[in-house]
């Protein structure tokens, strides 16, 4: 993966307020775009000059995405960009598909027409990004896509657990939406999971779900393998089982 260039843009434009927002979405944008790479350390000093902002500042955002998943403190040497490993990664994904499949289902069974009326709008919003190609900007629609899957599902402890794996997850999400082979793919799938809930069958659904992460794993996990230049076979991501549950009334 190439590594793209700090420019200006990295640095904080000064507003006491949302100060501490300002440094940590720079900070987590950086990451999510490949400008700061795993395992890159990250000084205080050198960000505090790229930044324009006091140590205190950027110090929080590192403890805070820490808390995120995005940065590690190692060791002595400091903070650097977290490595997420293929363990890791395949963990990720497997929980992936037994939450978000979960959440799919609730969806299909419990989502008013306006719930899949926006669902549909977010699925326009993704294919309009893919066709413009900016990382970020796929990355936003694809969250805005399940953000209206875990709002409609009801479920508010299932989508609780999703968000805090938020960051992971949309880092393995740019890591696989940034492969050639993955965009086009990526969308065709959520078409599927879309088409299914208008259906109404909420066990078509679920597996459309499951199979858009699998889908995602192959490519990320492929991705990880080369760069952490692990040996041996991808593990395969288990497929949960889907329970078939009463229809409810929308």
């Amino acid at each position: 993966m190439k590594r793209l260039p700090l420019d200006d843009s990295f640095k904080v434009n000064r507003n006491p307020v949302t100060l501490r927002e300002i440094v940590l979405d720079k900070l987590r944008s950086a990451i999510m775009n490949f400008q700061l790479l795993p395992g890159d350390r990250l000084v205080e000093r050198d960000l505090c000059d790229r930044l324009g902002v006091s140590r205190t500042s950027v110090r929080e955002a590192l403890r805070h995405l820490e808390s995120e998943g995005l940065v590690e403190f190692a060791d002595a040497k400091g903070p650097r960009v977290a490595i997420i490993t293929l363990a890791d990664a395949v963990d990720i994904y497997e929980l992936r598909c037994v939450l978000e499949g979960l959440i799919v289902q609730l969806f299909t069974l419990r989502a008013k027409a306006k719930d899949i009326k926006a669902l549909e709008k977010a699925l326009e919003v993704n294919r309009q990004a893919l066709k413009e190609g900016e990382l970020q900007t796929v990355i936003d629609s694809v969250q805005g896509f399940y953000d209206v899957l875990l709002e409609g599902s009801g479920n508010h402890v299932a989508a609780t657990q999703l968000r805090q794996l938020q960051a992971r997850i949309s880092y393995l999400r740019a890591t696989s939406v940034s492969q050639e082979n993955r965009r086009g793919a990526s969308n065709q799938e959520m078409e599927r999971m879309v088409e299914a809930i208008k259906g109404g069958d909420p066990l078509v659904a679920h597996q459309a779900c499951v199979d858009h992460v699998r889908a995602a794993a192959t490519v990320a996990l492929d991705y990880l393998k080369r760069q952490q230049e692990e040996t041996g076979a991808i593990p395969e991501i288990t497929q949960p089982i889907a329970l078939k549950e009463p229809r409810i009334g929308r």
